[in-house]
């Protein structure tokens, strides 16, 4: 996928990416990405710059306070976060075709888990699903309530969670609440009250959990930041929970910089009509 409209790749190299977000580009961190920077001169145009043991600092006298940017026919709001996050990421541009053509063919209720500032939720919602969106982070869906509102989408039938996944969809399960589409991003670790989330030991009862709410017919996103869990594995991992028959797709989520580089930034495993 090349970056398009308000976000653009820039270049790659020496472990970090250039990255333009709307009116501002961005130095930040990126282990993947391998070998010398293919354009050195436009790494100083950098208007903020991350480092692991420094945090955020401004390159060009721009505050690092939030700025709105234009992202597939949304508008979201971008802010300096910690662990140099922006807000939003960047490789699942190109998954949101196939999650709005899922709501097109029918998905009419979708959970989206792990749904940090929205962009997915937000997607779905345009397309005319009602979405329950789930986050741990209070600040995380205060953030996706307010890039609804800028995307013209606060009136929308969007349930905004803040909550455990593995917990919120045991207590669906109980309650008989069904999903037509589930979308899933989990971290590799995070914490959620006195829960604590690992990839690798936590994602296969997840998507257990997950089977129990799921309506036949419908349709599963699952993506991975998290390393050694590729496509391969997150195969694997969805036909494990939902049964080998099921046609699954599975691909890296790679982003193809203006120089030409490419980076590889996870991996995605889905299924659905």
């Amino acid at each position: 996928m090349r970056g398009g409209e308000s976000y653009e790749l820039l270049d790659v190299g020496d472990g970090r990416r250039l990255e333009r977000f709307g009116a501002l580009v961005v130095d930040r961190p990126a282990p993947g990405a391998s070998g010398r920077p293919s354009e050195p001169g436009v790494w100083s145009g950098a208007d903020l710059r991350f480092e692991r043991d420094g945090g955020w600092a401004s390159v060009a006298d721009v505050a690092p306070g939030a700025w709105p940017i234009d992202l597939a026919g949304l508008t979201l709001e971008l802010h300096a976060a910690a662990g140099g996050q922006v807000g939003v990421f960047p490789e699942q541009l190109a998954l949101l075709a196939w999650l709005r053509d899922r709501v097109s063919s029918g998905a009419t209720s979708v959970l989206n888990l792990f749904a940090y500032t929205g962009l997915a939720t937000l997607t779905a919602a345009e397309a005319g699903a009602t979405v329950a969106h789930v986050d741990a982070s209070k600040p995380a869906v205060a953030w996706a309530r307010r890039n609804a509102e800028l995307s013209g989408l606060a009136d929308r039938p969007i349930r905004w969670l803040v909550d455990d996944a593995l917990g919120f969809v045991r207590r669906e399960a109980r309650r008989g609440r069904r999903y037509d589409g589930v979308i899933l991003d989990p971290p590799t670790y995070g914490h959620a009250g006195r829960a604590t989330w690992r990839f690798q030991d936590d994602l296969p009862p997840l998507l257990e959990a997950v089977e129990s709410v799921f309506e036949p017919g419908g349709f599963v996103l699952l993506t991975s930041h998290t390393p050694d869990f590729w496509s391969g594995a997150l195969a694997d991992a969805l036909e494990d929970a939902f049964g080998r028959r099921r046609s699954i797709e599975s691909g890296e989520l790679t982003i193809e910089a203006r120089s030409g580089a490419r980076l590889e930034l996870g991996a995605y495993a889905r299924f659905g009509h």
